[in-house]
């Protein structure tokens, strides 16, 4: 709960002096714990009269980014937002939300591209993003020799995944083949 990343296996197993296969195993324990499911009682009913329950806990032990974090269960994200001062976490705008999403799908990726992709000058969010800790230089470009950018771990886990590959897929928004005459007959007009 102290720390401000995903923690390994490996580094619990480190911390705790066992080994990485037992604190897996904990872990794994843990969230299924965490969740409601408890293995010391039979069932429901004699769990109920001896005042064990099979209820979720109001937080939840995940395994994201690379790492292991707890966080808030999402059902009680309005209590916990009470407690949290307005304010403290600021919001990222749009065109910061744009820019991200074009770094996250084409990285690594220079700015030039970006700016080509959204048609305006994303120098500032660019560095925003970077201050953020939510895009990193990833190398230079061997052609141009333009930065490169990509996401970063905690930018997976900000987003609830594992991977770049867990985004969501675009395809199923863009237009079919079907309507692209359409699509270039409205921009003669």
């Amino acid at each position: 709960m102290v720390i401000d990343q995903p923690a390994t296996a490996a580094e619990l197993a480190a911390g705790l002096n066992l080994t990485v296969d037992v604190v897996e195993g904990l872990l794994a324990d843990l969230q299924q714990e965490y969740n409601g499911y408890t293995g010391k009682a039979p069932d429901v009913d004699s769990a109920s009269s001896q005042g064990v329950t099979a209820t979720p806990r109001g937080f939840e032990l995940r395994n994201i980014a690379g790492g292991w974090r707890i966080y808030s269960r999402a059902e009680f994200a309005d209590i916990v937002a009470g407690f949290v001062l307005e304010g403290q976490t600021a919001r990222l705008t749009q065109a910061a939300l744009e820019t991200l999403a074009v770094i996250a799908y084409r990285q690594p990726v220079s700015r030039a591209r970006v700016s080509a992709i959204r048609g305006v000058n994303v120098d500032s969010v660019v560095r925003t993003l970077t201050q953020r800790g939510l895009i990193e230089d990833s190398g230079t470009d061997p052609e141009s020799g333009a930065i490169l950018y990509r996401t970063t771990s905690y930018f997976l886990e900000r987003m609830g995944i594992g991977s770049v590959a867990e985004l969501p897929q675009l395809s199923p928004h863009l237009p079919g083949l079907e309507g692209i005459e359409e699509f270039y007959d409205a921009g003669r007009m």
